[in-house]
């Protein structure tokens, strides 16, 4: 997309994002170009004014409204001249509004629709009558027989009743349509209207989900988004009625204030048609705003939300040099079994039938047990769907029998389902049936999250709030820049990364990164970054935007394995000269923890001279101090200072728990009300925020993410409705 943006907008996004003017014209002049959002943050500081992800992402998100604002405001205005009825007023003051909203509004009076009873009455010729009304200037009596003059049974106008009726009607219209007066009563509803719900059909409602909304009330302006969600769920499942209360006398008092003259004679039948103009008309156009732009908000926020959980979920950290077993549990179909070693290569795979109908427990255990011997199994990993709990059972059981105790954990298998039928799921897996793909995925998951996750739709990955009653599309979106921005920051072995995971690297679609992998199958393992331009299809533009997020630990391009783009190859050369180091030297640091700190030390002064550097090497001080903070930890992993998963050797059951009983457990969702956390169960328990600490939490995700490891006591166990109630306040960790 490309953005061109007027003096007054730039103004207006200056003072909002409290930028400067020429930030705002570079990185517009830099997007133009084609340039990616984590490009220009890591490697354009220096253009940028230092401006963040986050930063960049909010301005690209504010000159997309922009341009949608204008091209709203060029379509409204061509609208409104194919009818004639463009003046230079109405064309200045479209040109001033600063919202959609406001566009809208100026636009409604004008827009096509079904003739309505102001219509009607116009063309009965009730027009002069409602301007003698609105005039109000005679008394009603003098208006009574004013109406006598309209008359007309040829008209549908049999008497006077049915004149001032039509006037009415035309009023009414107008005082709804006024855009001024809209955003008056728009402003008071949203500050005084109540949303509102009541029970339908509780019978539907077996487990009592939405029992609290039987009968609810909360102001508009306090709804918190998960409630919206909540209303609108119930409601499309007809268990709940839903609607809107309004601040009726307060906005006919205000509207009043504004179409009622002082010395009005007429003040009763205004009054009458102000109100009719806000229950008729203005009141439900209003309650469907509400309702939407609520919607709106909740699902922006859900969103939000899934972001924010996604991103943790994504930054898991590995589990390197590891031999992992996964198992996808199921009942009837068996349970399959895959083995990968330390690189993600699947070894064996397997099926066993320990549950219903063929039970064949003692054998499933011989079996898990023999391949851990055989292939050396470090750890198992077993996905948390069907049979989870009875699969559990069965490896806490082989681990008291046996001599040795096998560590496992639970692994969220959501969306393995999806990949085992993928294309790419063929092409890694060409000799495999699709029942043992997901095997392979849910072990993989354990090793790499972040390399496995990528190659299923963001939206699968189950940490949302309510996120199957949101736009589609948009989720899909939001969540599309959480795995963006992760695998950009994380890095990308162009060795090791399959094409889904490449197609996220900046700068890299996903037609390039087929054909990235299809080189390195044709020709073998890549040894420096510059060998991606032999790619077909990969030219300098792409190179430039992807260079800095590849990763490789060849002796060949030994600074590929940190994040210094090529382009600063040399002043990262010539800084560890200065260290009497050479890049080849870096090699060692993967296995030599004294090496690094050597680095380090040698390293640090450096940053006490950065304006001198700046000048020798022609270098921008941000670049600088990237560059020494990537020389400091060539092989740093952002995923590595993050606990990892919980290993269990036995299972819990329902009735093992007891209240006041001190637990270990690993938080799986973040949501508005609380977290959730796996502590061993089939039901995951849920720390209200109320619960979360000894102090208020207005945030959730603020104290909690994803994958923390936490302690927490159990308040109480729910077994209708299969709720475990955790608390985190006095509990140390």
């Amino acid at each position: 997309m490309s953005y061109d943006v007027s003096q007054k907008s730039l103004q207006l996004i200056t003072e909002e994002m409290k930028l400067k003017e020429e930030q705002v014209t570079t990185v517009i002049e830099l997007l133009n170009s084609g340039n990616t959002i984590p490009f220009l943050a890591r490697y354009r500081k220096e253009k940028t004014g230092g401006l963040d992800e986050n930063e960049l992402r909010d301005l690209e998100e504010k000159l997309n409204y922009l341009n949608r604002l204008e091209q709203k405001k060029a379509e409204v205005k061509g609208k409104i001249e194919e009818q004639e009825k463009l003046t230079p007023e109405l064309a200045a003051r479209i040109a001033r509004a600063e919202t959609l909203q406001e566009v809208e509004d100026i636009y409604y009076p004008y827009k096509p629709r079904r003739q309505t009873r102001a219509d009607k009455a116009a063309a009965r010729g009730l027009k002069p009558l409602a301007e003698i009304i609105w005039a109000q200037e005679i008394t009603p009596e003098e208006l009574a027989d004013a109406a006598k003059n309209f008359i007309d049974p040829e008209k549908e106008i049999p008497d006077a009743a049915e004149a001032l009726q039509g006037a009415r009607d035309i009023l009414a219209d107008r005082i709804a349509a006024d855009p001024d007066l809209k955003a008056l009563s728009r402003q008071r509803y949203w500050q005084q209207a109540s949303i509102v719900s009541s029970v339908k059909d509780a019978d539907s409602d077996e487990k009592g989900v939405y029992e609290q909304y039987y009968d609810f009330s909360q102001p508009l302006k306090k709804i918190p988004a998960f409630r919206i969600l909540a209303l609108n769920r119930g409601e499309e499942e007809e268990i709940l009625s839903v609607k809107i209360e309004p601040p009726e006398e307060s906005i006919v008092s205000r509207l009043a204030r504004e179409v009622i003259r002082p010395d009005s004679s007429l003040e009763e039948e205004m009054l009458e048609i102000i109100r009719d103009a806000f229950n008729r008309l203005q009141g439900p156009a209003l309650e469907r705003e509400a309702r939407s732009e609520l919607t709106a908000r909740a699902e922006e926020h859900a969103r939000e939300v899934f972001a924010d959980n996604l991103e943790a979920l994504l930054l898991q950290p590995p589990l390197p040099d590891k031999t992992i077993m996964g198992i996808d549990p199921a009942y009837r179909t068996g349970c399959k079994l895959a083995v990968i070693d330390t690189e993600g290569n699947v070894l064996t795979t397997a099926e066993i039938f320990p549950h219903e109908p063929r039970k064949k427990w003692q054998q499933s255990k011989e079996k898990i047990l023999a391949l851990v011997e055989e292939y050396s199994v470090d750890v198992i990993a077993s996905g948390n769907g069907t049979a989870s709990q009875e699969t559990e059972e069965l490896l806490s059981e082989l681990n008291q029998e046996s001599q040795q105790e096998i560590p496992y954990t639970i692994v969220d298998e959501a969306g393995a389902s999806v990949y085992s039928a993928s294309r790419l799921a063929g092409r890694e897996l060409p000799d495999l049936d699709v029942s043992l793909r997901g095997a392979v995925s849910i072990a993989r998951r354990l090793q790499d999250p972040l390399a496995e996750l990528v190659k299923i739709d963001p939206r699968s990955v189950g940490v949302g709030l309510y996120q199957h009653d949101i736009d589609s599309s948009a989720l899909l979106e939001e969540l599309e820049v959480v795995v963006e921005s992760v695998v950009n920051r994380v890095g990308v072995n162009l060795n090791t990364a399959s094409p889904a995971l490449l197609s996220y690297v900046a700068g890299i679609n996903s037609g390039q990164s087929e054909k990235i992998c299809d080189y390195r199958e044709k020709e073998g393992a890549y040894t420096s970054r510059s060998q991606l331009l032999k790619v077909k299809g990969i030219g300098p533009s792409t190179y430039e935007q992807a260079a800095g997020f590849l990763r490789l630990f060849s002796s060949e391009d030994p600074l590929a394995r940190t994040p210094i783009h090529p382009e600063s190859y040399e002043p990262a050369e010539k800084l560890l000269a200065r260290i009497e180091l050479k890049p080849g030297d870096l090699i060692v640091t993967r296995d030599s923890q004294e090496f690094k700190d050597k680095l380090a030390e040698k390293l640090d002064p450096l940053l006490a001279e950065l304006k001198k550097l700046s000048r020798e090497l022609d270098t921008g001080i941000p670049t600088l101090k990237d560059i020494i903070a990537a020389l400091k930890a060539p092989d740093r992993d952002p995923r590595q200072e993050v606990p990892g998963p919980i290993f269990r050797t036995g299972v819990l059951e329902l009735e093992d728990l007891k209240e006041g009983q001190i637990m270990q457990g690993t938080v799986r969702n973040v949501v508005d009300f609380g977290a959730f956390v796996d502590i061993g169960l089939k039901a995951d328990g849920l720390i209200h925020v109320s619960e979360m600490a000894d102090h208020f939490v207005a945030d959730p995700t603020q104290l909690l993410k994803p994958g923390d490891i936490v302690r927490v006591k159990i308040l109480e166990v729910d077994e209708r409705r299969e709720r475990i109630s955790l608390s985190r306040r006095a509990v140390k960790e």
